[in-house]
């Protein structure tokens, strides 16, 4: 298979133009803005959560089998498809906010979850385990594991892209303290870089070693190689995790990351970090964000979490293979198994897991 990209990318010369549309924006004009607020209203969540019970019973509580077909929304499915339109070709992000999580429960909100989901994409399997419906919640892991999810600590994140098309997250329980989630568009990031340095505008379209982080796939390393951006089919797309790209450089045959890569790297996370850009978005429960993997990044700052179990933070991710995505370039194989629009992205896992939804953090 041949890995190689960004051929023509090797010169300042032959970097590709800024991005132009809706893809690029600053997170101090979106805070003043409402359009990426979906608020349901009471007909679409009794029509929501309909679906998820008779899906439910259509799939004997088994909320990995849950299908677009089991989950009719007759009424609401519009306006989704509307929403998808904007997270995949315009903006990239849009929050539903008002499911009933709190009266629902746990299982009934996962169903719903899922099943707006499986009306966007294919569900991907987010761990090595196999498992299609996420938990992000604390699990007392040492961020600084670097076989480790940052996802299951209190710290952190840094601003990253998931290994999927959409990434979606239903928050069920907030942190005491911290905890809010913060979008930026790499666009913009890329259009400044351009226009500032484009030396290290050009690093960034060369490829590092990313750390799987102990989810290995038989017969491939600790880690794979990618650029933060690649330019295909006239389409930047971003691949990023600097967490990754760092502890990858534990491995003794990854490449090197020079001064100038470094630099380039740098650069890149303080533009993501500049109040001017990034987007600051604090949950309720009740809230579904979806993200487009490949024109943003997201975070989430570190939290506080309350003592009692019951009340901890808690969120359900969903990794989404888009049947609507973009075309991507072979070597995103080495992460996301296949680059087949609808049916790429998520960890790579043995045939003898079985895809599942579990209800508890595990």
């Amino acid at each position: 298979m041949n890995m190689a990209l960004n051929e023509k990318v090797t010169a300042i010369d032959d970097l590709p133009p800024k991005v132009k549309g809706p893809s690029v924006w600053l997170g101090s004009e979106m805070a003043k803005s409402n359009e990426w607020k979906e608020l349901l209203e009471p007909a679409e969540i009794d029509e929501i959560g309909f679906a998820a019970r008779t899906a439910l019973r259509s799939s004997g509580g088994n909320i990995a089998m849950i299908t677009a077909a089991m989950f009719p929304l007759p009424n609401f499915s519009k306006r989704l498809s509307n929403i998808e339109s904007d997270v995949m070709h315009g903006r990239g992000f849009a929050l539903l906010r008002g499911l009933p999580v709190d009266e629902w429960g746990t299982e009934l909100s996962a169903a719903a979850f899922y099943g707006l989901g499986a009306h966007l994409g294919s569900a991907r399997s987010q761990n090595a385990k196999g498992h299609i419906l996420g938990h992000v919640k604390d699990l007392g892991r040492d961020p600084d594991d670097p076989n480790a999810r940052i996802y299951q600590t209190t710290a952190r994140q840094t601003f990253h892209t998931d290994s999927t098309d959409i990434v979606g997250l239903l928050c069920l329980k907030t942190a005491k303290s911290g905890g809010e989630s913060m979008l930026v568009s790499a666009m913009t990031i890329y259009n400044l870089m351009r226009d500032q340095a484009p030396d290290l505008a050009l690093e960034l379209f060369q490829p590092n070693a990313i750390d799987r982080r102990g989810e290995i796939p038989v017969g491939m390393k600790g880690y794979y190689m990618l650029p933060p951006l690649t330019w295909h089919e006239g389409n930047i797309t971003i691949h990023y995790q600097r967490r990754y790209i760092d502890s990858a450089q534990r491995f003794e045959d990854a490449p090197r990351l020079s001064e100038k890569r470094i630099r380039a790297l740098d650069m890149f996370d303080h533009l993501a970090n500049q109040p001017d850009l990034k987007l600051d978005m604090e949950f309720q429960p009740g809230d579904v964000q979806l993200v487009h993997n490949h024109t943003l990044l997201h975070d989430r700052l570190g939290f506080e979490d309350w003592p009692e179990p019951s009340e901890r933070r808690h969120l359900l991710r969903l990794w989404l293979a888009s049947k609507d995505g973009r075309s991507l370039p072979e070597a995103f194989s080495q992460r996301f198994g296949s680059v087949t629009i609808g049916d790429r992205g998520g960890v790579i896992t043995p045939a003898t897991v079985k895809l599942n939804a579990p209800l508890e953090a595990v």
